[in-house]
Protein backbone atom coordinates (compact mmCIF):
# COMPACT_ATOMS: atom_id res chain seq x y z
CA UNK A 1 0.00 0.00 0.00
CA UNK A 2 2.87 2.37 0.68
CA UNK A 3 4.95 1.57 -2.42
CA UNK A 4 6.07 4.59 -4.39
CA UNK A 5 5.54 4.82 -8.18
CA UNK A 6 8.53 3.78 -10.21
CA UNK A 7 8.07 5.94 -13.29
CA UNK A 8 6.50 9.10 -14.66
CA UNK A 9 3.94 7.11 -16.67
CA UNK A 10 2.65 5.54 -13.47
CA UNK A 11 2.58 8.94 -11.77
CA UNK A 12 0.44 10.39 -14.57
CA UNK A 13 -2.14 7.68 -13.89
CA UNK A 14 -2.55 8.82 -10.33
CA UNK A 15 -5.81 10.52 -9.30
CA UNK A 16 -6.22 14.25 -9.01
CA UNK A 17 -5.95 15.31 -5.37
CA UNK A 18 -7.78 18.45 -4.26
CA UNK A 19 -6.54 20.12 -1.07
CA UNK A 20 -8.51 22.94 0.56
CA UNK A 21 -6.90 25.23 3.12
CA UNK A 22 -9.31 27.30 5.23
CA UNK A 23 -7.61 30.22 6.94
CA UNK A 24 -8.37 33.28 9.03
CA UNK A 25 -5.65 35.49 10.51
CA UNK A 26 -3.14 32.64 10.60
CA UNK A 27 -0.35 34.68 9.05
CA UNK A 28 2.51 33.26 11.17
CA UNK A 29 1.72 29.70 10.01
CA UNK A 30 0.07 30.02 6.60
CA UNK A 31 3.17 30.09 4.41
CA UNK A 32 4.55 26.86 5.85
CA UNK A 33 1.19 25.19 5.20
CA UNK A 34 1.07 26.39 1.59
CA UNK A 35 4.67 25.41 0.91
CA UNK A 36 4.15 21.96 2.41
CA UNK A 37 1.41 21.33 -0.16
CA UNK A 38 3.26 22.77 -3.15
CA UNK A 39 6.57 21.13 -2.20
CA UNK A 40 4.90 17.74 -2.58
CA UNK A 41 5.30 18.28 -6.36
CA UNK A 42 2.34 16.00 -6.87
CA UNK A 43 1.67 15.77 -10.62
CA UNK A 44 -2.10 16.34 -10.49
CA UNK A 45 -2.72 18.71 -7.60
CA UNK A 46 -5.63 21.11 -7.26
CA UNK A 47 -4.93 23.50 -4.38
CA UNK A 48 -7.64 25.84 -3.11
CA UNK A 49 -7.25 28.45 -0.34
CA UNK A 50 -10.34 29.94 1.31
CA UNK A 51 -9.46 32.90 3.53
CA UNK A 52 -12.06 34.45 5.79
CA UNK A 53 -11.04 38.06 5.19
CA UNK A 54 -7.78 38.11 7.14
CA UNK A 55 -6.21 41.42 8.12
CA UNK A 56 -2.83 40.11 9.34
CA UNK A 57 -0.89 39.85 6.09
CA UNK A 58 -2.27 36.45 5.11
CA UNK A 59 -3.58 37.79 1.81
CA UNK A 60 -0.10 39.00 0.84
CA UNK A 61 1.23 35.53 1.58
CA UNK A 62 -1.47 33.91 -0.57
CA UNK A 63 -0.77 36.29 -3.46
CA UNK A 64 2.90 35.23 -3.49
CA UNK A 65 1.77 31.71 -4.39
CA UNK A 66 -1.41 32.42 -6.36
CA UNK A 67 0.07 31.23 -9.67
CA UNK A 68 0.26 27.75 -8.12
CA UNK A 69 -3.31 27.82 -6.81
CA UNK A 70 -6.37 26.57 -8.67
CA UNK A 71 -8.51 29.11 -6.78
CA UNK A 72 -8.33 31.42 -3.79
CA UNK A 73 -10.54 34.00 -2.20
CA UNK A 74 -10.41 36.28 0.84
CA UNK A 75 -13.83 37.33 2.07
CA UNK A 76 -15.89 37.13 5.27
CA UNK A 77 -17.42 33.72 5.85
CA UNK A 78 -19.39 31.87 8.52
CA UNK A 79 -16.40 30.10 10.06
CA UNK A 80 -13.99 27.25 9.44
CA UNK A 81 -16.53 24.63 8.43
CA UNK A 82 -18.20 27.08 6.05
CA UNK A 83 -14.84 27.82 4.45
CA UNK A 84 -14.11 24.11 4.00
CA UNK A 85 -17.53 23.55 2.43
CA UNK A 86 -16.89 26.42 0.01
CA UNK A 87 -13.59 24.92 -1.01
CA UNK A 88 -14.73 21.30 -1.33
CA UNK A 89 -17.74 22.36 -3.37
CA UNK A 90 -15.32 23.85 -5.93
CA UNK A 91 -12.96 20.89 -5.92
CA UNK A 92 -12.74 18.64 -8.97
CA UNK A 93 -10.36 15.99 -7.64
CA UNK A 94 -11.01 12.29 -7.22
CA UNK A 95 -9.36 12.46 -3.77
CA UNK A 96 -10.30 15.34 -1.47
CA UNK A 97 -9.15 16.72 1.86
CA UNK A 98 -8.56 19.91 3.78
CA UNK A 99 -5.41 21.10 5.49
CA UNK A 100 -5.80 23.76 8.16
CA UNK A 101 -3.50 26.77 7.97
CA UNK A 102 -1.47 25.74 11.01
CA UNK A 103 -0.89 22.15 9.84
CA UNK A 104 1.48 20.80 7.21
CA UNK A 105 2.29 17.67 5.23
CA UNK A 106 5.36 15.49 5.53
CA UNK A 107 7.36 14.99 2.31
CA UNK A 108 5.77 12.49 -0.06
CA UNK A 109 2.41 12.43 1.73
CA UNK A 110 0.26 12.99 -1.35
CA UNK A 111 2.09 10.35 -3.35
CA UNK A 112 1.62 7.85 -0.53
CA UNK A 113 -2.11 8.57 -0.46
CA UNK A 114 -2.32 8.24 -4.23
CA UNK A 115 -0.63 4.84 -4.02
CA UNK A 116 -3.22 3.69 -1.48
CA UNK A 117 -6.07 5.07 -3.60
CA UNK A 118 -4.85 3.18 -6.67
CA UNK A 119 -4.41 -0.01 -4.66
CA UNK A 120 -7.80 0.28 -2.95
CA UNK A 121 -10.28 1.91 -5.34
CA UNK A 122 -13.16 0.36 -3.38
CA UNK A 123 -12.42 2.44 -0.25
CA UNK A 124 -14.04 5.75 0.54
CA UNK A 125 -11.25 7.19 2.70
CA UNK A 126 -7.54 6.76 3.45
CA UNK A 127 -5.98 7.52 6.83
CA UNK A 128 -2.32 7.71 7.79
CA UNK A 129 -0.41 8.54 10.94
CA UNK A 130 -0.02 12.10 12.21
CA UNK A 131 2.02 14.04 14.73
CA UNK A 132 1.03 16.83 17.07
CA UNK A 133 4.05 19.12 17.40
CA UNK A 134 4.93 22.25 19.34
CA UNK A 135 6.19 25.48 17.81
CA UNK A 136 9.77 24.17 17.82
CA UNK A 137 8.72 21.09 15.84
CA UNK A 138 9.14 18.67 18.75
CA UNK A 139 6.62 15.83 18.71
CA UNK A 140 4.09 15.98 21.53
CA UNK A 141 1.98 13.03 20.40
CA UNK A 142 2.29 10.52 17.57
CA UNK A 143 -1.09 9.18 16.47
CA UNK A 144 -1.41 5.97 14.48
CA UNK A 145 -4.88 5.03 13.24
CA UNK A 146 -6.30 1.70 14.34
CA UNK A 147 -6.04 -1.07 11.79
CA UNK A 148 -9.82 -1.11 11.53
CA UNK A 149 -11.79 2.14 11.39
CA UNK A 150 -15.53 1.86 11.96
CA UNK A 151 -18.35 3.73 13.61
CA UNK A 152 -17.66 1.82 16.82
CA UNK A 153 -13.95 2.69 16.87
CA UNK A 154 -14.82 6.34 16.28
CA UNK A 155 -16.88 6.34 19.49
CA UNK A 156 -13.51 5.96 21.24
CA UNK A 157 -12.50 9.49 20.20
CA UNK A 158 -13.97 10.61 23.53
CA UNK A 159 -11.14 8.61 25.16
CA UNK A 160 -8.43 10.10 22.98
CA UNK A 161 -8.27 7.19 20.53
CA UNK A 162 -8.55 9.18 17.32
CA UNK A 163 -6.81 9.73 14.01
CA UNK A 164 -5.49 13.04 12.75
CA UNK A 165 -7.77 14.98 10.40
CA UNK A 166 -4.97 16.30 8.14
CA UNK A 167 -3.88 12.68 7.59
CA UNK A 168 -7.34 11.70 6.30
CA UNK A 169 -8.22 11.85 2.60
CA UNK A 170 -11.51 10.79 1.03
CA UNK A 171 -12.95 10.11 -2.39
CA UNK A 172 -15.22 12.58 -4.13
CA UNK A 173 -17.92 9.89 -4.17
CA UNK A 174 -17.74 9.59 -0.38
CA UNK A 175 -18.00 13.37 -0.06
CA UNK A 176 -20.98 13.63 -2.38
CA UNK A 177 -22.74 10.85 -0.46
CA UNK A 178 -22.86 12.89 2.77
CA UNK A 179 -21.97 16.52 1.92
CA UNK A 180 -21.86 19.15 3.26
CA UNK A 181 -19.99 19.46 6.55
CA UNK A 182 -22.45 20.33 9.34
CA UNK A 183 -21.67 24.01 9.99
CA UNK A 184 -23.56 24.00 13.30
CA UNK A 185 -20.73 21.90 14.81
CA UNK A 186 -17.82 24.12 15.80
CA UNK A 187 -15.02 21.65 16.56
CA UNK A 188 -15.89 17.99 15.95
CA UNK A 189 -17.39 18.52 12.49
CA UNK A 190 -14.69 16.26 11.03
CA UNK A 191 -15.74 13.39 13.31
CA UNK A 192 -19.36 13.95 12.30
CA UNK A 193 -18.34 13.79 8.64
CA UNK A 194 -16.37 10.54 9.10
CA UNK A 195 -19.24 8.97 11.03
CA UNK A 196 -21.74 9.89 8.35
CA UNK A 197 -19.43 8.40 5.73
CA UNK A 198 -19.21 5.08 7.58
CA UNK A 199 -22.99 5.01 8.03
CA UNK A 200 -23.30 5.60 4.27
CA UNK A 201 -21.25 2.45 3.65
CA UNK A 202 -17.85 4.03 3.00
CA UNK A 203 -14.84 2.03 4.18
CA UNK A 204 -11.61 3.48 5.57
CA UNK A 205 -8.18 2.11 4.61
CA UNK A 206 -5.30 2.80 7.00
CA UNK A 207 -1.80 3.66 5.79
CA UNK A 208 1.19 2.84 7.95
CA UNK A 209 3.05 6.06 7.13
CA UNK A 210 3.34 9.53 8.66
CA UNK A 211 1.43 12.00 6.48
CA UNK A 212 1.02 15.22 8.45
CA UNK A 213 1.92 17.34 11.44
CA UNK A 214 -0.51 19.49 13.43
CA UNK A 215 0.78 22.47 15.34
CA UNK A 216 -0.27 22.84 18.98
CA UNK A 217 -0.26 26.53 19.85
CA UNK A 218 -2.38 28.80 22.09
CA UNK A 219 -4.59 29.94 19.22
CA UNK A 220 -5.52 26.45 18.02
CA UNK A 221 -9.11 25.44 18.77
CA UNK A 222 -8.31 22.09 20.30
CA UNK A 223 -5.52 23.61 22.38
CA UNK A 224 -7.42 26.64 23.67
CA UNK A 225 -10.73 24.86 24.23
CA UNK A 226 -9.88 21.30 25.19
CA UNK A 227 -12.99 20.70 27.29
CA UNK A 228 -15.25 22.21 24.66
CA UNK A 229 -13.68 19.79 22.18
CA UNK A 230 -14.57 16.88 24.46
CA UNK A 231 -18.17 18.09 24.73
CA UNK A 232 -18.39 18.50 20.96
CA UNK A 233 -17.07 14.96 20.41
CA UNK A 234 -19.56 13.62 22.94
CA UNK A 235 -22.52 15.36 21.29
CA UNK A 236 -21.51 14.07 17.85
CA UNK A 237 -20.93 10.52 19.11
CA UNK A 238 -24.30 10.44 20.88
CA UNK A 239 -25.96 11.74 17.73
CA UNK A 240 -24.57 8.70 15.91
CA UNK A 241 -25.47 6.10 18.53
CA UNK A 242 -22.46 6.21 20.84
CA UNK A 243 -24.20 7.21 24.09
CA UNK A 244 -23.18 4.06 25.97
CA UNK A 245 -19.50 4.60 25.18
CA UNK A 246 -19.31 8.31 25.98
CA UNK A 247 -21.58 8.29 29.04
CA UNK A 248 -18.88 7.05 31.44
CA UNK A 249 -16.45 9.73 30.27
CA UNK A 250 -19.08 12.45 30.71
CA UNK A 251 -19.96 11.12 34.16
CA UNK A 252 -16.29 11.35 35.16
CA UNK A 253 -16.12 14.94 33.86
CA UNK A 254 -19.27 15.84 35.81
CA UNK A 255 -17.82 14.39 39.02
CA UNK A 256 -14.61 16.40 38.61
CA UNK A 257 -16.61 19.55 37.87
CA UNK A 258 -18.81 18.99 40.92
CA UNK A 259 -15.69 18.85 43.06
CA UNK A 260 -13.97 21.78 41.38
CA UNK A 261 -16.77 24.36 41.34
CA UNK A 262 -17.22 24.84 45.12
CA UNK A 263 -13.46 24.79 45.64
CA UNK A 264 -13.01 27.35 42.88
CA UNK A 265 -15.58 29.60 44.55
CA UNK A 266 -13.69 29.32 47.84
CA UNK A 267 -10.47 30.30 46.12
CA UNK A 268 -12.04 33.21 44.24
CA UNK A 269 -13.69 34.52 47.42
CA UNK A 270 -10.52 34.32 49.48
CA UNK A 271 -9.86 37.83 50.89
CA UNK A 272 -6.15 37.59 50.07
CA UNK A 273 -6.90 36.75 46.46
CA UNK A 274 -9.37 39.63 46.20
CA UNK A 275 -6.70 41.98 47.54
CA UNK A 276 -4.20 40.68 44.99
CA UNK A 277 -6.67 40.74 42.06
CA UNK A 278 -5.33 43.96 40.48
CA UNK A 279 -1.85 42.43 40.36
CA UNK A 280 -3.08 39.05 39.13
CA UNK A 281 -5.05 40.69 36.35
CA UNK A 282 -1.79 41.91 34.82
CA UNK A 283 -0.70 38.32 34.20
CA UNK A 284 -3.95 36.40 33.75
CA UNK A 285 -5.89 36.92 30.53
CA UNK A 286 -9.41 38.25 31.10
CA UNK A 287 -10.69 35.40 28.91
CA UNK A 288 -9.53 32.93 31.55
CA UNK A 289 -11.21 34.78 34.43
CA UNK A 290 -14.47 35.57 32.69
CA UNK A 291 -16.84 32.64 32.39
CA UNK A 292 -19.05 34.39 29.85
CA UNK A 293 -16.27 35.06 27.34
CA UNK A 294 -17.28 34.05 23.82
CA UNK A 295 -14.51 32.11 22.05
CA UNK A 296 -13.16 34.12 19.11
CA UNK A 297 -13.81 31.32 16.62
CA UNK A 298 -17.53 31.60 17.44
CA UNK A 299 -17.46 35.31 16.65
CA UNK A 300 -15.87 34.82 13.23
Amino acid sequence: MTARPSGSGEARAYPRISVVTPSFNQGPFLERTIRSVLDEHYPDLEYIVIDGGSTDGSVETIKRYERHLAYWVSEPDAGQSNAINKGLNRATGTILTWLNSDDYYTPGALEIVATAAVAHPEAGAYVGAGDIVDTSGAVIHHHVPSSVISLETMYQWIRGEFFMQPSCFFRDTAWRAVAPIDESIHIAFDLDLWMRMTKAGQTFVTIDRLLSKSLAHPGAKTTAYTNLSIVDVAVVAIRHGGERVVRQHLDDMAIRLSWSEPNLEKILNNPVLRWLEPLISLFVKPAIRRRDTVPPWLRR
